[in-house]
């Protein structure tokens, strides 16, 4: 028979339970969220993010305001869509979201991952990014490549000149790639891959690991569906385009180990420039094989594609803006009258040219979702903020804020003549690079060859639509992966200038 005190013990152990319960719920309840559209069971608002997330977070942030939380599977995900927004994630509270969420894509691309973009914070981070500002990406090392930019893009040129010679329509997102990526090529590994099967292979690695950095990983935010990848295929080709990527720069790498030449602080290529850190070894950073490896693949998936797209949709506005191409080609040809080509000094004489690429970044942002993640628990604008939760800003629907920009959907290059706001990080009304500690580092490596680019082909070449087509009439569909591009190749007729 069952004790009068073990009853009471019991109901006592009860009550205790349920008060602690009822006071953590309403612990709970007093934490001030972000508000939060309907969700459903188990995948949370994934049905809400459409094929374009960028647009579909842009018209959630229009209903439910610039501060939203949603759940994707598992994980609480916050939607920051302003720049004040923008500006305390990244600026004033920077060190809090300094992380990057875990991705397993990433992982096993990046061997680690052990680069800069997809590294966790941490000392290991600080050192590999304090590596790339340093020694591969200062100023004075991309003054040192303009050779290699001049002669790319003359090259760019030709290719235009030769297919005006064959009557033949130019596309210029072929080119570009082409272009930024043998740029990328000389800059990083010491020579071009683009003749024959090693440069065939080379592209199609380089295609293939930008596709699949673009890739929703289900796994990611869905533990229990996982599986799902070995089933579809996605794992084995992750795994295999991370094992051909290292076989190949193993490769490059054993070419530069070989090579009998002395190592000059002015020159070298990026592997050279690695390998001579890992040799000296004086800041104590050990750079191991993965390290060298992982930061060249940095390169190439955030240098190739953001600069092509760039290129890209740049060309597209200004053919869908027929008096904005001219005054812009006016300008080129005002500065450079009585020479024969563009070369990068004439670039600083262009303001108009610098305000058409941060028209095009503000309406094209190349990266239109920028992946954070909170430290430690936080309270951003009013909000709280758990650690541990992911955030999206949205620099896309920023930069097409009316609040910030008037006629946001319009491109306008006017807007930026008489402006101090920039693309480099201090201005959270346009930041398509991203800002703070995370921010990207080779903003100055790529802003020179979209300037260099883009001058020289205006200088030299006029540009239509094929059979006729008016510029209103120019295709703007996007195809979404790691950056947003055109959906369609670019392609136009090109006539010489002179």
């Amino acid at each position: 028979m069952i004790s009068s005190f073990a009853v009471f013990s019991f109901l006592f152990f009860l009550s205790f339970v349920l008060i602690s319960l009822f006071q953590l719920s309403s612990k709970k309840s007093k934490k001030n969220l972000p508000p939060s559209p309907p969700k459903l069971p188990f995948i949370g608002n994934f049905h809400q993010l459409g094929l374009r997330p960028h647009r579909s977070l842009q018209k959630l942030t229009n209903e439910h305001g610039p501060m939203m939380m949603l759940q994707f599977g598992s994980t609480p995900v916050l939607i920051a869509s302003s720049a004040e927004a923008a500006s305390e994630i990244m600026k004033t509270q920077d060190m809090s979201f300094a992380n990057k969420p875990k991705s397993s894509i990433p992982s096993k691309l990046f061997f680690g991952p052990k680069d800069v973009a997809f590294t966790p914070y941490g000392e290991y981070w600080r050192n590999a990014r304090s590596v790339c500002m340093l020694q591969l990406l200062n100023n004075k090392r991309v003054q040192s490549f303009s050779k290699i930019r001049e002669e790319e893009t003359s090259l760019l040129l030709q290719k235009i000149r030769d297919s005006i010679d064959n009557s033949q329509v130019v596309d210029l997102t072929e080119l570009f790639v082409s272009m930024t990526n043998d740029v990328l090529c000389r800059v990083a590994l010491g020579r071009k891959y683009c003749d024959g099967e090693e440069g065939k292979k080379f592209k199609t690695l380089v295609i293939e690991l930008v596709e699949l950095l673009g890739v929703f990983n289900i796994g990611d935010y869905m533990p229990w569906l996982a599986w799902v990848n070995r089933f579809n295929g996605l794992n084995a080709k992750v795994e295999k385009v991370a094992a051909e990527f290292s076989a190949f720069l193993e490769g490059v790498i054993e070419e530069h180990k070989k090579k009998k030449t002395e190592d000059n602080d002015e020159g070298g290529d990026f592997v050279d420039i690695l390998l001579q850190v890992q040799k000296e070894n004086k800041s104590g950073f050990k750079v191991e094989m993965d390290s060298i490896k992982a930061i060249i693949i940095d390169m190439f998936s955030a240098g190739t594609d953001t600069t092509s797209t760039l290129l890209e949709w740049t060309m597209n506005e200004l053919i869908r803006n027929p008096k904005t191409l001219r005054k812009l080609r006016e300008e080129v040809r005002l500065v450079t009258q009585g020479k024969s080509d563009v070369i990068e000094d004439d670039l600083e004489h262009m303001p108009y040219l610098r305000a058409v690429i941060k028209e095009s970044l503000r309406l094209h942002s190349p990266v239109p979702l920028l992946p954070r993640e909170a430290i430690k628990n936080t309270n951003v604008l009013g909000y709280d903020v758990a650690a541990g939760t992911q955030v999206l800003v949205c620099p896309w629907a920023i930069s097409r804020d009316p609040a910030i920009w008037e006629n946001p959907e319009e491109f306008q290059p006017e807007r930026f003549l008489d402006s101090s706001v920039d693309y480099k990080g201090l201005h959270f009304g346009l930041i398509p690079f991203g800002a703070g500690r995370r921010g990207c580092p080779g903003i100055t490596f790529a802003k020179v060859v979209n300037e260099l680019a883009l001058a020289r082909m205006l200088f030299h070449f006029e540009f239509s639509l094929p059979n006729g087509a008016k510029p209103e009439d120019l295709d703007v569909d996007e195809a979404l992966g790691i950056t947003v591009r055109r959906k369609l190749p670019l392609l136009v007729v090109a006539t010489p200038s002179f």
